[in-house]
Order: structure tokens, then C-alpha cells, then sequence
């Protein structure tokens, strides 16, 4: 890997790593140090290694150098120093304070971090937002494109959310056991929106951010490693997130425009991820309770069988049923609707999305559109045309176009 590639490559993997280690070891209310700290290291690297080239072991390279930073920081900032070192616990008093950039450590260091983030003081976009910056390495311009909006927005929302954070004095250590289940839930939403950000992206340029959805499968993957939070609610949110990774390559045309499901080349799904997927269902079946996770586990399962059958059809109803028992979402009922259609006929589903009023929504009209085909051609076109003036990226509005040119 060429060096404009390694940098970039190596910052969005160590990045995160570098950072949730030393917030750890300074705490929650000098974050900005330890990303200064780490933006630093790899600023010297692009520096350093232009004039002198790549080092043998880079990431090793990186370690060493962040290590040596914040031992310097920590040396000319007697002041800091003198706040950390009360936080810290030494075998002897000269003792050098040891920054561990083991494997472990930077495991539990994220691991801790992701729990400290979602606290309950703070929204929920500024969970995403914080858990994008310091668990995913993002820069404050991705994380902005992510949520479609600009780098001041961000930056505040950013700021005020680490204020809140120091406000509450929140440690960056694994919760309690009464507390874990409580905290986990947060967690789990923010992860659960993290890889849906990725893969509805609604970015101007890109119909799938890939990056995310990894993101967010390599965080759930650390709670599953973790015994205290190994699980049902985990693996099922897991499973989730393979049975949808598995149609990444079959989702997207060469030129970059969106595949519908039924025009998906079913040879490109990945299997393995089919299979990963149906193992972290079956650990999630363990327990007695079932999470909104096990039910979307269930139907995204169901779509990994292309076979348009009435007996596939009528789980994923079944399936949308009690995911609306559990936790009512418009979006859920308006995707039960046609899973309706195609298990008891076009009318009763024409029936029940009509209901549902969703007139501010590009998908309301669309499946209207899709729903109305055949039976009633002219208003199918209206809804597409509905949907088409509601669509905000070119994506969208390149399928609904091309719906439109049908008639």
C-alpha cells in the first residue's frame, strides 16, 4: 500500500485506538487532549515519513510516537500532570505513567468509551456523533456528510455534548451490573443507528457507506467478546447487521446507483455473511425475551431467500406484527404493508398504507405507486411522481424516474 493510501488507512483504524486509550487514562473532561494528542501523531507521520519513508511496522511506529507525546505533555504541562497523576494509582512514585497500547487494552479502553458516550445525559445524534469522532475515527466533514449537514453544526453539537459529559461527571470505566442492562440499550440504539446511517446513506455522492456499516459491526462484535454483554438483544442486532452486510456487493451498480432487492444479482449476496449472520441468531434465541433486534434479525433473515413465496411472505407479516407490539414505528408499518401485499393481495395493502398518512414521505408514495401498478395505473404514476418531488438524493431519484418512464 502506497503511502497516500496507508496514511488515510492507518488514521481511520488507529485513530480510534490512540484516542479511547488516552481518554481513558486522562478522563472524560480532557478528551480533546488525547485527540489532539493522536491528531498530532499522525501529523508528524505524513511529515516524517514523506522525507524518510515508510517505517518498517507503522502502526508500531504510531504507537511509540503517541506514547512519547503524551509522556511530553504530560512532562510540560505540570499543572495537568499534577490533576492526572491524583487519578492514577503507581507502585512507586518516580514510576513513569504507563500508556498500554495492547491489544487489550485498547479493547476495553473502546469498549468503556462507547458506554461513557452513550450516557443518557446526551441525545442520541450526539451519541452517533461522538461514537463517529472517537470510536469510528471520523472527521468532523464525514460526520457532518453522514448527517447531512455542516461542520459548525457538528462542532457544536460535539462540544456541548462533551460539556454535558464533564457536567455529569461521567467515568469512562464499564458500568455496574445493575447498570449494564440500562446503559446497553442506549448503546445498542446507537449502534443500530450507526450502520443505518451507513446503509440508507442519504449522502449526495454515495448510496452505501460501507464504512459505517463496518463501523458499527466491528463495535457490536466487541460487546459480543465481552461476557457481561454477551447478550440475546447483542447477537440478534448482530445478525442484523450481517444478513443486510451480505447484499453490500449485489446492492450497488457499477456506475454507483442503487439495485432494488428483486433486481439484485443473488450470486453476489455473501454467503459466509448469510451464515455468520444465522449463527448470532441462534445464540440470540437463548433467554426469554424477544428485542425489536430479534424481529428485524428475523425479516432481514427472510430476504435472504429470494424465492417469492406466500410462505415467506406471511413470516415476515407475522414478524412485522409483533416488531409493531413491541415498538411502533411508522417506517415499520409502512414496510409491513407490503409484505401485506404480497401475503393477502394489493387492496388490503392499499388500504392500510392509505391509513398510515405518511404524506411527507418519499417512501409512502413510492410504494403507493408500487401498490397501485396494474390495479390502477394512473394513480400508480401520481404516486411516483409524488415521491419523486419528495426524493433528496439522485439515487432515489433515478429509481422513481425510471418507475415513471414505465408507464
Amino acid at each position: 500500500m502506497e503511502k497516500q493510501e496507508l496514511i488515510p488507512h492507518l488514521f481511520r483504524t488507529e485513530f480510534r485506538k490512540i484516542t479511547a486509550v488516552l481518554c481513558k487514562l486522562f478522563g472524560m473532561e480532557h478528551i480533546e487532549i488525547a485527540e489532539d494528542i493522536a491528531s498530532d501523531t499522525f501529523l508528524s507521520a505524513l511529515e516524517t515519513w514523506t522525507y524518510k519513508g515508510l517505517p518498517e511496522n507503522p502502526v508500531a511506529w504510531l504507537y511509540t510516537v503517541a506514547k512519547n507525546k503524551a509522556a511530553s505533555y504530560l512532562k510540560r504541562d505540570a499543572l495537568f500532570s499534577k490533576k492526572i497523576t491524583k487519578q492514577l494509582i503507581y507502585s512507586s512514585p518516580k514510576e513513569q505513567i504507563e500508556i498500554d497500547l495492547s491489544e487489550k487494552n485498547i479493547q476495553d479502553s473502546q469498549l468503556q468509551m462507547m458506554f461513557a458516550i452513550c450516557h443518557p445525559s446526551i441525545t442520541t445524534e450526539a451519541q452517533v456523533g461522538l461514537s463517529l469522532r472517537i470510536l469510528c475515527g471520523f472527521g468532523i466533514d464525514e460526520i457532518a456528510t453522514a448527517f447531512l449537514t455542516n461542520k459548525e453544526t457538528i462542532n457544536k453539537r460535539l462540544f456541548r455534548a462533551k460539556e454535558k459529559l464533564r457536567a455529569k461527571k461521567v467515568q469512562i470505566a464499564f458500568p455496574c451490573e445493575t447498570e449494564i442492562d440500562e446503559r446497553l440499550e442506549s448503546v445498542l440504539t446507537t449502534l443500530y443507528l450507526l450502520f443505518s446511517e451507513g446503509y440508507y446513506s442519504e449522502s449526495r455522492d454515495i448510496i452505501l457507506r460501507e464504512d459505517l456499516c463496518l463501523e458499527a459491526m466491528r463495535l457490536t462484535y466487541l460487546l459480543i467478546e465481552n461476557e457481561q454483554t454477551d447478550q440475546p438483544n447483542v447477537n440478534a442486532l448482530l445478525s442484523l447487521m450481517c444478513f443486510h452486510a451480505s447484499r453490500f456487493e449485489a446492492r450497488k451498480a457499477e456506475n454507483g446507483a442503487l439495485i432494488l432487492y428483486y433486481d439484485q444479482d443473488e450470486t453476489r449476496w455473501n454467503k459466509e455473511l448469510i451464515s455468520k449472520g444465522m449463527f448470532f441468531l441462534n445464540k440470540a434465541s437463548q433467554g426469554n425475551k424477544i428485542s425489536k433486534y430479534h424481529l428485524e434479525a428475523g425479516i432481514a433473515y427472510w430476504h435472504t431467500i429470494k424465492a417469492d413465496t406466500k410462505e415467506k411472505w406471511e413470516a415476515v407479516l407475522q414478524l412485522f406484527n409483533q416488531l409493531l407490539q413491541i415498538e411502533y414505528s411508522p417506517i415499520a408499518a409502512l414496510n409491513r404493508t407490503y409484505a401485506l401485499s404480497k401475503a393477502n393481495g394489493k387492496t388490503e395493502a392499499i388500504a392500510e398504507a392509505e391509513k398510515l398518512q405518511l404524506t411527507g414521505n418519499q417512501y409512502y408514495y413510492a410504494l403507493l405507486g408500487e401498490l397501485y401498478r396494474g390495479i390502477d395505473n394512473n394513480k400508480a404514476k401520481m404516486n411516483f411522481e409524488k415521491a419523486l418531488l419528495l426524493a433528496r438524493t439522485m439515487a432515489d431519484k433515478l429509481i422513481i424516474q425510471k418507475q415513471i418512464d414505465m408507464f
